[in-house]
């Protein structure tokens, strides 16, 4: 029982027209490229541009998310090359299983639970915020016994139950309702920049790079694990505070790579999933870029209020009722991604099921809405209650790792699988490969290592229940396991 062997393109591409987890194509690269901008296009904007223009980088925080975007867009080259060869539900987990190995993709299909997971719970404690917010400035007040930070967050639980039922329905279905949301969205973001034009002061941005001064120091499990490893003296602003802004607004950029999840629903998916998965990044980039400069040209970056730095810059120059926009506008925001990342972290659920690492029976699709409807409905609890019932806190930065991870692994594996299968026609190829992919896993590792040790212990603490579930569940039922030599996958983990 080899947990290095592989499973070919041509077996995962088979698998698809099992009756039983046959998904249906209903997805235009317009619905790829709506869904990506959905989930990228939310916690980062309205909560982290202030927080890492006071604290880190400035106004050069708009080049934090220049460095952050090349990062994820590098990863996302990766990304595309991939799911246009391999049209198959499960991302990352997919692509290593066709190139680096079953557990190898065990551990991306883990880390893509972490991901997803723990990121639609904690953007929806965030949504609950913006809307207990918005309710009160339009005189409704939700009881304190429910509200968030209570025991129970009922917005979160009640969020979280909608967006399950609706998944449920159909994939189609639900992307409608989030071409509506996205549209809102995109309204107030373009809203803030437009708005926000008249009342910059270019005196804002001088210095645009702040001079470096010492950070406040971290000690123990709070400390980045590069200082502990290797003495580093934490920094803030300057050239360091440009990277180190970086590592704070990439959670920004997560969730493009959701697109990747979808690519069995796409109708062309050799065109469309490449086209998706670029142009959503792209957008947001721009109009990240752009809401950074706005924000630090209205406010002086030492003054920006970091915890609603949008709001507080209109109402800094004499413009209190855009803050009731804006906070209408973050509470539809916050809903796509969250429905984003509960698609995403059931469709990677699906294939693991399909591939029979997890019990087979949770992935069968139901046949009149085409989705795995027992799946969703798990998968749906489980955030609702993590959501409405845990102090997430710090564990933020678990989503970072666990995307990170994931990032470098798929970055590596697309060298591998051009070496391994030459033979197969890629509608979309990653340029100068092996440079930018090993470039993209090298960048991706860096950004890792700039995260705590506290969470680098919570991330060992997860992967080491994953393996339990492997070695004891999946290493011996899994679709290759139980057939053995009758697989031709098997001949792919000799090659």
């Amino acid at each position: 029982m080899s947990v290095m062997r592989t499973k070919s393109i041509e077996q995962s591409i088979k698998e698809t027209d099992d009756p039983e987890f046959q998904l249906k194509k209903k997805l235009s690269a317009l619905d790829l490229t709506v869904f990506g901008i959905g989930v990228i296009i939310g916690a980062g904007i309205f909560t982290l541009t202030g927080r890492a223009a006071a604290q880190y980088a400035g106004p050069s925080i708009a080049l934090s998310f220049v460095l952050a975007a090349i990062c994820c867009g590098l990863a996302a080259l990766c990304y595309a090359e991939f799911a246009s060869t391999v049209p198959v539900s499960g991302s990352a987990y997919t692509f290593s299983y066709a190139s680096l190995g079953e557990l190898v993709a065990w551990i991306i299909g883990w880390d893509l639970l972490l991901e997803l997971m723990l990121g639609a719970s904690v953007v929806a404690q965030g949504w609950s915020q913006y809307a207990t917010l918005f309710l009160e400035k339009i005189g409704f007040t939700i009881p304190e016994s429910v509200a968030p930070g209570s025991a129970f967050d009922l917005p979160a639980f009640v969020l979280v139950a909608a967006l399950t039922a609706l998944i449920a329905i159909g994939i189609k279905e639900s992307l409608r309702v989030n071409l509506v949301l996205v549209g809102v969205k995109l309204f107030i973001v373009l809203f803030v920049i437009i708005a926000g034009l008249s009342f910059i002061n270019t005196d804002n941005y001088r210095p645009f790079i702040p001079p470096a001064a010492a950070g406040e120091a971290t000690e123990g499990l709070a400390a980045p694990l590069i200082q502990v490893l290797f003495g580093l003296e934490p920094t803030t602003f300057g050239i360091l505070g440009i990277v180190s802004g970086a590592s704070i607004v990439f959670f920004a950029y997560i969730g493009f790579d959701v697109v990747a999840t979808t690519a069995e629903e796409a109708r062309n998916p050799q065109r469309d999933l490449p086209i998706g998965i670029i142009a959503s990044l792209i957008i947001c980039t721009v109009l990240y870029v752009a809401t950074t400069l706005v924000i630090t040209g209205m406010v002086k970056y030492d003054k920006i209020d970091p915890e609603a730095a949008l709001a507080s810059a209109f109402e800094s120059v004499g413009k209190p009722g855009y803050a009731t926009l804006i906070a209408a506008g973050a509470v539809a925001g916050l809903m796509t991604v969250v429905m984003t990342l509960i698609i995403g972290a059931t469709r990677v659920t699906f294939a693991m099921s399909r591939d029979w690492l997890l019990p087979r029976q949770l992935g069968r699709v139901n046949p009149k809405t085409g989705t795995p409807v027992r799946l969703t409905l798990i998968i749906g609890t489980l955030v609702a209650l993590i959501a409405s019932l845990t102090p997430i806190g710090k564990l933020e930065e678990m989503v970072n790792i666990g995307t990170l991870s994931a990032f470098a692994l798929v970055s590596l594996a697309v060298p591998v699988l051009r070496k391994r299968r030459p033979d197969l026609k890629r509608a979309f190829t990653v340029p100068f490969s092996p440079v930018l992919p090993v470039l993209a896993a090298l960048i991706s590792v860096y950004l890792m290592l700039n995260l705590s040790v506290e969470t680098w212990l919570r991330f060992l603490i997860w992967m080491a229940l994953g393996f339990v579930i492997y070695f004891t569940y999946g290493i011996r039922n899994s679709r290759l396991a139980r057939r053995g030599s009758q697989e031709p996958a098997q001949e792919s983990s000799r090659t």
